[in-house]
């Protein structure tokens, strides 16, 4: 089992907690952001769902593209100089959109410029600022990193949503602006610190993107967490549909929502701890295993003990999946250029993530229902599990 040196431990703890608050951050481009202030936003606007789904799915495509060309210049610039630039310009764009009073083309521009720097640009660069502070079996930092992260999306779903509640979506939009810039002071926990130099130094055996994406084990990777994504925003969008199809009601789907998110923290701390003893692929292969098995499951789900039993296998495999893409990039492949191959593995997850929920409607119309369409998802998961447990992303790996 390796530690931290004390030395360096300080600036690790630093950058788990500054890479939390940054992917915090990202939550006005995120699609459960958005979904905050969506039916109160298309009510003020005078757009149909319709209209939204169609600009959602462009912007969230467009603002994917920002991911590769992002993770190249935070490898040029550096971390501080990346939160320095995109943390006020996230900001700016926040606040713009919630005195905007134009219609379809204007609040298209707007969410693109929230999903690219914030679902996109802010994102890669947290990814950054946590992964360049793991190192090999760092597994207490990499889970420490996880639960932090979704404890504070967690509060600020509940205080958000509380907001527009009780004042409206522009003063919640208008506050979260506000929050952007106070969160500047963080560029200042991301000096060049000797541990980060040394990190950004890396070894000879660091692989760039171009040689990474010549290795099968990346792509089984980068598909792995990919399908997840997918997944997971298809089910999130569409949970009381989902479940409204097995007999269920709107109070059993928020209830499910709430547990399922619960439960994905036992399934970081789990992932987490068990880096002590097992390699980071190890997981992943186990948690897309979990997730075929409740994939498979819903088409079987009538009372609400199988509801709740469906909820743990989707959180636990969740959670676990959540860790092994903050933690596997970094130990699999080096860190000199993590910036760029993080940025080409966000950009797959973004690109997934815009399509999952539309595969899932489209299915759902072809085969029938909804539980129809994750059965042909299921055995797809179990390929995807046996391509990581199985490819090495070096002969030396464990």
């Amino acid at each position: 089992m390796s530690e931290f040196k004390p030395s360096t431990a300080p600036a690790v703890w630093t950058q788990v907690i500054a890479g939390a608050l940054l992917m915090l951050a990202t939550l006005p481009g995120r699609s459960h952001g958005l979904g905050l202030v969506t039916e109160p936003l298309l009510l003020d606007l005078h757009l149909s769902r319709d209209t939204f789904a169609q600009i959602n799915l462009w912007a969230t495509l467009g603002g994917a593209l920002v991911c590769l060309p992002v993770g190249a210049w935070l490898d040029r610039c550096g971390l501080k100089t990346g939160a320095l630039v995109l943390l006020p310009t996230l900001a700016v764009v926040v606040l713009v959109m919630s005195g905007m009073h134009v219609a379809a083309f204007g609040l298209f521009i707007l969410v693109l410029l929230t999903r690219a720097f914030g679902q996109g640009a802010m994102s890669v660069l947290s990814l950054a600022v946590a992964g360049r502070a793991f190192r090999h079996n760092s597994s207490a930092a990499a889970g420490s990193y996880a639960v932090l992260m979704s404890v504070l999306f967690m509060i600020a779903f509940v205080v958000v949503g509380g907001v527009v509640h009780d004042s409206g979506w522009r003063v919640a939009w208008r506050g979260i602006g506000i929050g952007l810039f106070l969160l500047l002071p963080l560029a200042l926990w991301l000096p060049k610190t000797g541990a980060e130099k040394e990190v950004e130094s890396g070894t000879d055996d660091d692989l760039t993107l171009a040689q990474c994406m010549r290795i099968p084990a990346f792509w089984a990777y980068s598909a792995a967490i990919s399908a997840f994504a997918a997944i997971s925003t298809a089910t999130g969008l569409f949970n009381q549909a989902l479940l409204a199809e097995r007999g269920f009601d709107q109070t059993m789907a928020y209830q499910f929502l709430a547990g399922s998110a619960i439960i994905a923290l036992l399934g970081q701390t789990i992932c987490g701890l068990g880096l002590r003893w097992r390699p980071i692929r190890f997981w992943l292969g186990a948690a897309l295993f979990v997730q075929a098995a409740a994939l498979a499951s819903y088409k079987f789900i009538h009372t609400s003990a199988g509801m709740w039993t469906l909820a743990a296998l989707m959180g636990l495999s969740g959670g676990i999946i959540t860790v092994a893409f903050f933690a596997i990039w970094g130990g699999a492949f080096g860190k000199r250029h993590l910036g760029r191959i993080q940025g080409m593995a966000q950009m797959c997850t973004v690109l997934a993530s815009a399509l999952g929920p539309l595969l899932l409607e489209r299915g759902a119309g072809f085969l029938h229902g909804y539980a129809n369409t994750l059965m042909i998802a299921a055995p797809i998961c179990v390929l995807l599990g046996l391509l990581v447990l199985t490819l090495r992303p070096r002969p030396s790996a464990a």
